[in-house]
């Protein structure tokens, strides 16, 4: 399975474990902080998912990635507010590294191949 492959279960299985997290937030802060953690990680699966079935994967994966990181930022926010305990925080923090690794190696493995068919011509 390819790393674009691999990408979209991790993100959406992040997504599922994520929801049920969120709905425990303070009320006011479920409603901001909690939608954009949220809707970023949708953002996330959705462009990931646009990516494996466009012929034009680059922007998208990079997009992606950038989303990431914004994601990172949030979920720190959450730790620092104690929204979120320790452990959480290090597992969610965990699988976002390993869903933006693998969004890496899909760009890094499509810059291969563009080099190929470069050098090919």
């Amino acid at each position: 399975m390819s790393e674009g492959l691999k990408a979209i279960p991790k993100t959406y299985d992040l997504l599922k474990w994520l929801l049920p997290i969120i709905s425990k937030f303070p009320k006011d802060k479920r409603y901001t902080l909690g939608q954009r953690l949220e809707n970023k990680v949708l953002d996330i699966l959705e462009l990931l998912l646009q990516a494996n079935y466009s012929k034009v994967k680059d922007d998208l994966l990079k997009k992606a990635n950038l989303d990431l990181e914004v994601l990172r930022h949030l979920v720190r926010l959450c730790y620092d507010l104690q929204f979120i305990n320790l452990k959480r925080y290090e597992f969610c923090s965990q699988q976002i590294n390993e869903i933006g690794k693998l969004v890496g190696g899909w760009i890094k493995s499509l810059d291969r191949l563009e080099t190929r068919q470069q050098s090919a011509r």
